[in-house]
């Protein structure tokens, strides 16, 4: 029998051989950390009613944890196909000049999970979502728009020519903390009222321009910063669980920015 050649529809959507992945590395694991968290939007595949994939995009953010979240509207064919099978994938990743393949982006396969407008955990999974989307105030208390956690089952990372890895949910996404989110949102807080200096150096040696950056969202493995449309995203490189907390970890992160030698801030 003949060989079937790659890229056809007979070996589309086939699993790719092993020997093109990489080993999943930390520098894999904080690259889908990046992605994921400083995305605004992503490409939603839903199965619909006929059994076809169909796409939309939508807004994004993140939980506490790193899951990604959506809001949407029952009036929408994807709301529908989700109510029908949870299963879904959602793309992410911002494309630059040139060839847009030869950007980064990370593509998720999860099952999507409903947050019903009545959960303990909608306050905070509202406050997080407006903060990086400040006008969907407008509409995210409508009768007919409800959260929605997409749970990870694993994804796909392509960082770039020959940068092909498989991730697990554990290499992106963190395990609950009792206690940090809160902690987290009073760091965030107290750093965008009395220390906007220390935000806009953070940014700066990040690689971003000028001042009025503010902390968007955090979490324990770091936060996103933004100004206009733009957000970036900052990883701590101090665990904020431990004993020195959120404090400890943006002293380390300022004191590496103010240092003209060395002590990169990761990003």
């Amino acid at each position: 029998m003949d060989e079937v050649p790659e890229n056809t529809p007979e070996t589309a959507g086939s699993p790719r051989p092993a020997s093109l992945l990489q080993p999943v590395d930390e520098q894999a694991r904080a690259l889908a950390r990046r992605l994921l968290r400083e995305a605004r939007h992503g490409a939603l595949a839903v199965v619909g009613p006929s059994g076809h994939p169909a796409a939309s995009r939508v807004l994004l953010a993140t939980d506490f944890c790193g899951n990604p979240v959506i809001l949407i509207s029952n009036l929408t064919a994807h709301a529908a196909a989700l109510a029908a099978d949870p299963r879904c994938s959602i793309l992410v990743g911002e494309i630059g000049k040139g060839d847009p393949l030869a950007h980064a982006r990370l593509s998720l396969t999860a099952t999507a999970a409903p947050i019903d407008a009545d959960a303990s955990e909608r306050p905070a999974l509202r406050e997080r979502f407006l903060s990086r989307h400040p006008k969907a105030a407008l509409y995210a208390d409508f009768a007919d728009f409800h959260f929605v956690r997409l749970q990870p089952l694993g994804a796909a990372l392509n960082g770039g020519f020959g940068r092909a890895y498989e991730l697990g949910p554990t290499d992106f996404v963190d395990a609950p903390a009792a206690g940090m989110e809160a902690a987290g949102i009073r760091a965030r807080d107290h750093m965008n009222a009395d220390h906007a200096d220390a935000v806009d150096q953070i940014a700066n040696r990040v690689g971003e321009a000028g001042a009025g950056w503010r902390i968007v969202t955090i979490d324990g493995s770091g936060f996103e910063i933004g100004r206009g449309d733009r957000l970036r995203h900052v990883a701590f490189t101090l665990d904020p669980a431990g004993s020195g907390g959120f404090r400890q970890a943006f002293v380390a992160l300022l004191a590496a920015a103010r240092t003209p030698e060395g002590g990169a801030v990761a990003s």
